[in-house]
């Protein structure tokens, strides 16, 4: 599988992070929370800020601030603390 010129190695690998939000305190809170999560995991994947509504409805997100790894959603409507968005992608097998 291809996304943005990457390919996916394994199957457990994260290979794509984004936050969906419309550019309001608590999306920005997520999006910075999201970005030390990655630091602290030691990963090398950037983290995404997607403000285009037409690109969040693609995902069918309907309460923002959203989480998207690997194009899965796996949070919406909360702000996440780092070490939660950590459980939240060790749990998730990634």
């Amino acid at each position: 599988m291809t996304l943005s010129g990457k390919k996916k190695e394994k199957e457990n690998d994260i290979y794509c992070i984004k936050v969906l939000g419309s550019g309001c305190a608590s999306c920005h809170a997520l999006y910075e929370n999201t970005k030390k999560s990655v630091q602290n995991m030691g990963l090398s994947v950037e983290v995404e800020y997607i403000t285009d509504l037409q690109k969040i409805m693609e995902y069918g997100v309907m309460s923002m601030p959203a989480l998207v790894v690997n194009e899965k959603t796996v949070s919406m409507g909360k702000v996440l603390k780092p070490a939660d968005i950590e459980k939240l992608l060790h749990k998730s097998g990634f």
